[in-house]
């Protein structure tokens, strides 16, 4: 069982990342290509196992099967780059202390986790390497699909918990789950207590891992990962142009011009089609509530409407 001991603190300030993990993902994939078949990976496993490059199997002599490799390796940030950045400032002190912790426990201790530990400029230059060519492999190709799979797990967890409330919510992350008191427990092969430190908790979801864990930080809000409903290798590919599907190329594309309000001319000059079927296309939005209209003399004018701005946000086309 996974036992995490919240306090009233913690439950106040449970918060959702803001966006999906590339080092997390990286770490959890690294991971679950040491394990046996895991069924809703194995075909993944089998595939990613062939392509995985050699530069980067120094990985697997810090990350075990269990994903319980040194924290400083998965920092939560947006892209590889800001994620290399925060791992090559991790304090020295705090290196050795995780390398402590995950060698020789789950891992040997190697001359070059050895060199890893006292700084040596040649291992810290093989590590980065090595994590950029496993992100390229692992989570790089498959980044749209992590990224979808994440938003829509994200929406739909937020209207849980408009509708159900946090208990539910966070008993709801994976099967099992349920409260005692103000534990949350969710079944697990192994037995673990977690005491929060009263700092918060970002739920995050993976869609590369398929048990809950949490990243408990003294200083800073813990991370409760947690399985996301549709793992990677059944997620779809994403559209390039999703609104344009959904729309229709045109209509998406005069949505797209109007976070900032457009003339019914303009938008026929903007796009290169006819007045009359510019009016068209903005009746079909406004008729769906994604624009609102107003007339100003003999102009027309069209705006978004906060659903419409939504559509786009979560589409990718708007800021």
């Amino acid at each position: 069982m996974l036992r995490l001991h919240f306090t009233a603190e913690d439950l106040l300030q449970v918060t959702f990342a803001a966006d999906p993990a590339p080092l997390m993902e990286l770490g959890f994939a690294v991971a679950l290509l040491q394990r046996g078949t895991v069924a809703q990976f194995a075909r993944w496993q089998r595939k990613t196992r062939k392509a995985f490059p050699r530069e980067a199997t120094a990985l697997f002599g810090l990350v075990p099967p269990t994903a319980r490799g040194p924290m400083f390796l998965d920092p939560l940030s947006k892209g590889l780059e800001e994620g290399l950045d925060r791992i090559r400032a991790t304090p020295p002190a705090r290196v050795r202390a995780e390398l402590g912790r995950v060698c020789p426990t789950h891992r040997p201790v190697t001359p070059w986790i050895k060199d890893l530990a006292a700084q040596e400029r040649e291992a810290w230059q093989t590590l980065e390497h090595a994590l950029r060519t496993a992100h390229s492999v692992l989570v790089n190709e498959s980044w749209s699909r992590i990224e979808a799979g994440f938003q829509a797990e994200r929406a739909w967890r937020t209207r849980l918990l408009a509708r159900d409330g946090i208990r539910t919510t966070l008993a709801g992350l994976a099967v099992g789950g349920s409260w005692e008191g103000t534990t949350l427990v969710f079944p697990r092969p192994d037995d673990a207590e977690v005491a929060l430190a009263g700092h918060g908790v970002v739920l995050l979801p993976s869609v590369l891992w398929p048990r809950p864990m949490v990243a408990l930080y003294d200083d800073a809000p813990s991370i409760l990962i947690y399985p996301g409903v549709t793992a990677l290798p059944l997620l779809e590919e994403v559209p390039a142009d999703p609104l344009g599907v959904l729309l229709g190329r045109t209509r998406a594309a005069i949505l797209d011009l109007l976070p900032r309000a457009h003339s019914t001319s303009d938008i026929a000059k903007e796009l290169g089609i006819s007045k009359s079927s510019a009016s068209e296309h903005t009746k079909t939005l406004r008729d769906a509530r994604l624009i609102v209209t107003q007339r100003d003399g003999k102009a027309v004018w069209h705006s978004c409407t906060p659903l419409g701005l939504e559509l786009l946000r979560g589409a990718g086309t708007s800021g």
